[in-house]
Formats: C-alpha cells, sequence, structure tokens
C-alpha cells in the first residue's frame, strides 16, 4: 500500500550548502538521510516532497552547520496481509516466483502459484503446470495477495511472502490505454448564394 505520510525533523545543513536555498539545501539532506530507508511504523520511504522550514536556523558553537526543524511530505509503501497487489514477475527460480512490488519483490512459493503441480523448466527458464501446461516466466504481469510480511532492520531484509491459488489471481494481461484518435472531418466549403439585388457587371449585362 503507498501512501503519503507527513514528518517532522530536524535537520543540519552543512556550510557546503549555504549557496543554495535553505529549502532546498534540506530537502537534499532530507533525500540522503532517509530515501530508501525502512521506517518501522510506515515502511519503506521511497521519495520524499515539499519541505517546509518551520524554525529560523540554528547555529551550535564550534560546529558551523545551520539546524533547521523542518516538515516533509515522504512517499512510501508497506505490504498489508490479504492486501491484492498487481506486479511484474522479475525472476523464476525452481522454487517459485519473485514479483516486482514497487521497491522491493515478493515471493510466491511454487505451491502457491497455482491448483496444480508445477515443475521448473531450465532451458525455458519457466514454471509449468503438470496438467494445465500453464506456465509461468520472467515478464509476465501477475496479481497476488499478501501472505505474510516480515519487517526487518532494513530494506534487503524485510522479507514478503505472496499467494495466487484464490480464485481471480494469477496472470494478468496489463491493459494500456490508448488514446482514441480523433477524426478531424472537413467542412464543405459553404455554398455561394448570389444576392438578387446586387447589381448585374457591366460584361454580364452587355452578352444579356
Amino acid at each position: 500500500m503507498y501512501k503519503l505520510v507527513t514528518f517532522k525533523e530536524s535537520v543540519r545543513v552543512p556550510p557546503a550548502k549555504f549557496g543554495l536555498k535553505f529549502k532546498k539545501a534540506a530537502l537534499e539532506m532530507l533525500r540522503e538521510q532517509y530515501e530508501r530507508t525502512l521506517d518501522k511504523d510506515h515502511g519503506i520511504i521511497i521519495s520524499l516532497h515539499a519541505a517546509d522550514i518551520k524554525s529560523p536556523g540554528r547555529v551550535i558553537h564550534g560546529d558551523g552547520a545551520a539546524y533547521f526543524d523542518v516538515e516533509f511530505d515522504a512517499l512510501c509503501f508497506k505490504p498489508v496481509v490479504n492486501e491484492v497487489v498487481d506486479g511484474e514477475v522479475s525472476e523464476i527460480v525452481e522454487f517459485g516466483a519473485f514479483v516486482r512490488l514497487g521497491p522491493l519483490d515478493g515471493l510466491v512459493h511454487v505451491s502457491q502459484i497455482a491448483n496444480d503441480y508445477l515443475t521448473y523448466d531450465k532451458r525455458t527458464q519457466a514454471l509449468v503446470g503438470r496438467q494445465t501446461k500453464k506456465t509461468v516466466m520472467k515478464g509476465d504481469f501477475v496479481r497476488a495477495k499478501v501472505a505474510t510480511v516480515s519487517v526487518k532492520d532494513s530494506v534487503l531484509s524485510t522479507k514478503v511472502a505472496l499467494t495466487m491459488r484464490p480464485d481471480g489471481l494469477g496472470k494478468i494481461t496489463p491493459s494500456v490505454a490508448q488514446p482514441k484518435k480523433v477524426k478531424h472531418r472537413e467542412k464543405p466549403a459553404p455554398e455561394t448564394i448570389a444576392n438578387p439585388d446586387a447589381p448585374i457587371p457591366a460584361n454580364e449585362a452587355a452578352a444579356q
């Protein structure tokens, strides 16, 4: 689940960034500190936006940097158990399929892919159903449900287990909305209607 969260933090702006506007400098420092990190309450912090400085700068003796109280918005991702998610298969292994879920991958164990016995085809690097002959391979788009989430101390150590066995889940065809082309019809030229009250040109009058 993606969500926008507002944080409050005190940020240190070093003298090397004093040439920038303090709002921009503070946002750069916060991005270096927080992006791609894990917050246990809100999940993975993907990106930071709209930092607002809420206090005058403070200088600590012997430091030289300026400290500001800042409020900023962060886009976070936190998988929730029983949440239905769509993703692209990023890797196929003998024991299952890894599915890309934004900033991390979830694992669908081979026993949770389908109501069929699947075997790993090393030549095609795909999982193939024994009875249905259906395949799952890298690049497929799938719909799955979050079964378990194990949040650790870092993004890399956080584990997400998925299942595709319930009805309505499995391989999907991503729909790409194509803009409809509007055909412009040429308007017919308006018919010229002679004004009966207009005088007849001299050459036409002579011909009559």
